[in-house]
């Protein structure tokens, strides 16, 4: 069962629209309501590799099981030495170090591009996320109450950043 990331293709997204969209539906992971088209999802990554941001997979046994990404934290130009990430595993792959390999791959290339910090925004009932990054050396640094309305209820998000 070995696992690979590579850089993302146009034709992965198919199974990451897969694994966003379950995330949509039954978590708190994203705080978007509706599930997203293919069209939708391809052009958000599009406009990240223009940017000159990373999208990458993880495979195993040639499926995307997993992916991540960052780009610009805030649209100000003293912002771009900063970068939010983001990393999503198929919920039937979970626990198998597919989030922590994206995320190490996420960090490298962050370093790589000259960044100096890389922050995360989680939501606050999603304490294994939270846990799982502490692993990584990010550190809680901001929480916004109410910050979100899903599933009929206020989310809090949690802003977690590892200095590069």
């Amino acid at each position: 069962m070995e696992i690979k990331i590579r850089d993302y293709q146009t034709a992965d997204c198919s199974a990451i629209l897969t694994i966003i969209n379950d995330a949509i539906l039954h978590s708190t992971a994203l705080y978007d309501y509706n599930e997203r088209t293919l069209a939708a999802q391809e052009m958000i990554f599009e406009e990240k590799l223009q940017k000159g941001f990373p999208v990458i997979v993880a495979e195993m046994n040639n499926e995307v099981v997993g992916f991540g990404y960052y780009s610009e934290f805030r649209f100000r130009e003293a912002y771009k030495f900063t970068v939010e990430h983001s990393v999503y595993a198929n919920k039937n792959a979970i626990g198998k170090g597919i989030g922590k390999l994206l995320l190490t791959e996420l960090i490298q290339l962050a370093k790589a591009q000259n960044l100096h910090t890389m922050i995360g925004v989680i939501d606050s009932e999603n304490t294994n996320s939270i846990d799982f990054h502490k692993r990584f050396g990010f550190e809680e640094v901001g929480f916004i109450k109410e910050s979100g309305f899903k599933f009929d209820r206020w989310l809090h998000s949690v802003i977690v950043q590892k200095m590069l």
